[in-house]
């Protein structure tokens, strides 16, 4: 694990012991959203036509520092819907990522698609509130979790209609995977130690994911000649965030990549018709 790995999830762990405290789970479950329906990830990505885009809404991060401090909620994530995003994710981490809880509620509110909460689950605690706030799907990642860890989170979420993305950098951390517990495999291309990114990781790894789970590739995609190449090997999800959190308007530069992908996904034969 890396270092800035083991102080995100040591800050976590203190963070989630304090919040307990003031919301316990009793308030959890009494949420408008704690007794709804979720919406199904995997559904949305293998629609057919589907874009395949889960766009996510990111203030910041531990190593590019603010990339869009202001952007508002409402417009950015509604505006990832309308330009044909198959999914959202929220950061929902304030101390490393600029998030807050109230940024998915609010999501949540202005949009019909499945959100994906993205944040560091190291209790079951974060599991029931990612159910209150709106959630349909989280993130846990294999290398801050034991495979037993996964297990019972991922099964906790799975009891409570949610989807589970298990994030993984390498073959060894696809042991943590179980039908039973997991739903869709995300394969992050930036490197946990130096930071570098490269898609060879998700290329790489491709075939070593069995077919019961849902390829997703995070991290690093650059446009849609990247995504051709991603969704050949057999990837349908693909989370980008930095890509497009970088522009002024950051549901711009999405609905420009989708207008790219249904160029590439379009025969010339029916453009000329």
């Amino acid at each position: 694990m890396s270092t800035i790995l083991e102080t995100i999830v040591a800050h976590k762990r203190r963070e989630v012991a304090a919040r307990q405290e003031l919301v316990p789970v009793k308030l959890l479950e009494s949420s408008l959203y704690f007794n709804s329906q979720p919406l199904s990830l995997r559904s949305y990505l293998l629609r057919e036509g589907s874009s395949g885009l889960i766009a996510e809404f990111k203030r910041r991060s531990p190593s590019r520092g603010w990339l869009n401090q202001y952007a508002p909620v409402e417009r950015t994530t509604l505006g990832y819907m309308q330009a044909g995003a198959a999914a959202l994710s929220v950061l929902t981490d304030a101390e490393f990522f600029g998030g807050r809880n109230e940024d998915l509620t609010t999501a949540r509110r202005f949009n019909f698609c499945p959100i994906l909460r993205k944040d560091f689950v190291v209790d079951e605690y974060q599991v029931l509130e990612a159910k209150s706030i709106g959630a349909d799907a989280i993130l846990l990642i294999a290398a801050v979790l034991s495979a037993a860890e996964v297990q019972r989170l991922g099964s906790l979420a799975k009891s409570l209609g949610l989807e589970v993305l298990l994030e993984v950098h390498n073959a060894g951390e696809l042991a943590a995977a179980q039908p039973e517990s997991v739903d869709l495999i995300g394969v992050n291309n930036r490197n946990l130690h130096d930071f570098s990114v490269s898609l060879d990781t998700s290329l790489s790894l491709a075939e070593a994911i069995p077919a019961e789970f849902v390829k997703v590739s995070e991290s690093g995609i650059s446009g849609a000649a990247a995504i051709g190449q991603l969704r050949a090997a057999g990837y349908r999800g693909f989370l980008l965030g930095e890509a497009f959190m970088k522009h002024a308007r950051p549901e711009r530069a999405c609905a420009a990549l989708v207008q790219e992908l249904y160029a590439q996904l379009t025969p010339a034969s029916a453009v000329l018709s």
